[in-house]
């Protein structure tokens, strides 16, 4: 007996592959200050959800927010490690991670930004896209 799509316990291998990959661009595109190699995995209509509760819609609202926070204050980089990732269906995965920070000129993570980091990516024509992405303070 199958397990409905919804209750997939693990992806196949290439799609978990791709899913993660997609994550991976992001936090590098963050942790290297870069805006628009942040935004580029997203879908054309993709959303994030920001540390602080802001919103931000679109490809291109996303670059634009991030080159505006990245010219305003020194960003730490995050430090990740992927929880999970499920196929919900042959189209649709989910990858959660939990991510910390390490303050410029420091050595330790500072738990104060510790995050939970949600991730929902659709398939299109073949192509892994992020459609949703948050980010929700954490403590641990």
């Amino acid at each position: 007996m199958s397990l409905p799509p919804f209750q997939q316990q693990n992806a196949s291998s290439s799609d978990e592959i791709e899913v993660r990959a997609l994550y991976r661009q992001i936090l590098d595109g963050w942790n290297q200050r870069s805006a628009d190699a942040f935004a580029v995995p997203f879908a054309e209509d993709g959303e994030v959800i920001g540390f602080d509760g802001s919103q931000m819609t679109g490809r291109g609202e996303i670059a634009s927010t991030l080159r505006h926070i990245f010219a305003g204050h020194a960003t730490a980089p995050y430090v990740s490690k992927v929880k999970s990732v499920r196929l919900l269906s042959d189209e649709v995965a989910i990858l959660r991670a939990i991510v910390g920070m390490v303050p410029p000129g420091q050595s330790d993570l500072n738990p104060a930004v510790n995050a939970h980091q949600t991730l929902i990516a659709v398939k299109h024509d073949g192509t892994w896209q992020i459609e949703f992405f948050q980010n929700t303070p954490a403590q641990f």
